[in-house]
C-alpha cells in the first residue's frame, strides 16, 4: 500500500518498472503506463522494496531489474521494457554490473535445468 495523493494505493510491487525522486515524492511508473506519486522520499522507498528486485541506479532512480531489457555499461545507461533510459551513476556502476551478472547467471542456470528436465523426461 502506498500513500499518494488521492489516498492510499494498492500497488502490486511486479508492476512497478522504475521508481523516479521528485524532490520529497517517490514517481512510481507502471508497466500499464501510469503514473503513481507516492508520498515517500525515494531512500524510504528503497527500504520498502529492499529484496524485491530494485536497485539504485543513480541518486534519483531505483529500478524493476526485472524490466531491463539491456544495459551499456560503457555509456552509462540501462533500457527499460517500457523503452525509458535511465543514467547509471558511476559510483554505482560496479555493483550494478554484479547485481546484472548474478541475473544472468541465476536464469542461465534455470534454463538450463528446464532443458535437462525436458531431455529426461523425453
Amino acid at each position: 500500500m502506498i500513500a499518494d495523493s488521492k489516498g492510499v494505493s494498492v500497488i502490486d510491487i511486479n508492476s512497478i518498472v522504475r521508481v523516479e525522486a521528485v524532490n520529497n515524492y517517490s514517481k512510481l511508473f507502471l508497466t500499464d503506463g501510469k503514473t503513481v506519486m507516492a508520498c515517500m522520499v525515494l531512500k524510504r522507498m528503497e527500504a520498502v522494496l529492499a529484496g524485491k528486485g530494485f536497485e539504485r541506479t543513480h541518486r534519483s532512480h531505483l529500478v524493476n531489474t526485472a524490466c531491463i531489457k539491456r544495459y551499456n555499461l560503457s555509456l552509462l545507461t540501462i533500457e527499460l521494457h517500457n523503452a525509458d533510459e535511465i543514467a547509471i551513476s558511476r559510483r554505482r556502476r560496479t555493483g550494478i554490473r554484479k547485481k546484472l551478472s548474478e541475473k544472468k547467471a541465476f536464469y542461465l542456470n534455470q534454463r538450463d535445468a528446464d532443458q535437462n528436465y525436458q531431455i529426461i523426461n523425453h
